[in-house]
């Protein structure tokens, strides 16, 4: 991983049975970290934590499908995530603040729990800052976080892929403006983390993937509508 930031601390974890990817991001000074859309196994994912010497501070989601925050929707039902995390741990969970009902609603975790942020924001750790991006497409409130270089893209980018927009909230005419103009202006050597573990490779850059993702490839709104069948 390049980072020019020696107080950076980023792991990233697969769990459950959908190839999750999971992160833990946080500071080496404090020895602190948050779990970017902790959900299957909290347990766990603290205990990674603490084996790296690390303490949970609190999370950050994606967005509100529950095999990135835990709980139940359309009677699909995900052990572990946000509601058993605050459970265990003395902080809030950080959510775009157009995503922050759906949260609520599918994991049940009450207004008390949540941090509502706007695109932009950014939450520092020690000498870490991680700037949260809002890029609706897979869901309204969907957003990544940027982080010395670093994206943690959710479902929103994958490795030679991207989130789906046929799933509740999806919307392919804005996921064409977060991958066409919000992520057309990170730079090349940004390096990919997913949301899960669907490509050739668990990381990639933002240059190469401009290479090899043809969602990132399309020149019009109508070529990605029909190349998204629609």
């Amino acid at each position: 991983m390049r980072t020019g930031n020696p107080d950076l601390y980023l792991r990233q974890l697969l769990v459950g049975p959908m190839a999750n990817f999971i992160y833990l991001i946080g500071s080496k000074r404090t020895r602190e970290c948050v779990i970017v859309d902790p959900a299957w196994a909290i347990e766990e994912l603290i205990a990674a934590a603490a084996a790296d010497g690390m303490t949970v501070t609190g999370a950050l989601v994606t967005h509100y499908h529950p095999d990135h925050c835990g709980g139940s929707m359309m009677g699909f039902q995900v052990p572990g995530g946000v509601a058993e995390l605050i459970g265990k741990v003395d902080g809030k969970i950080h959510t775009h603040k157009i995503e922050a009902d759906g949260l609520k609603k599918v994991t049940g975790i009450s207004e008390g729990d949540l941090v509502r942020h706007e695109s932009g924001d950014k939450l520092e750790i020690g000498d870490v800052t991680i700037e949260m991006i809002h890029t609706p497409g897979h869901t309204p409130g969907s957003q990544c976080f940027l982080c010395d270089g670093c994206l943690v893209a959710g479902d929103t980018l994958f490795v030679d892929g991207c989130g789906r927009v046929d799933l509740p909230g999806g919307d392919p005419a804005q996921m064409y403006e977060t991958l066409t103009g919000t992520l057309a202006k990170l730079t090349d050597d940004v390096i990919l983390y997913p949301g899960h573990d669907y490509g050739p490779t668990p990381q990639s850059t933002m240059g190469a993937q401009r290479q090899t993702n043809r969602h990132l490839r399309v020149r019009s709104m109508g070529d990605w509508l029909r190349m998204m069948g629609r």
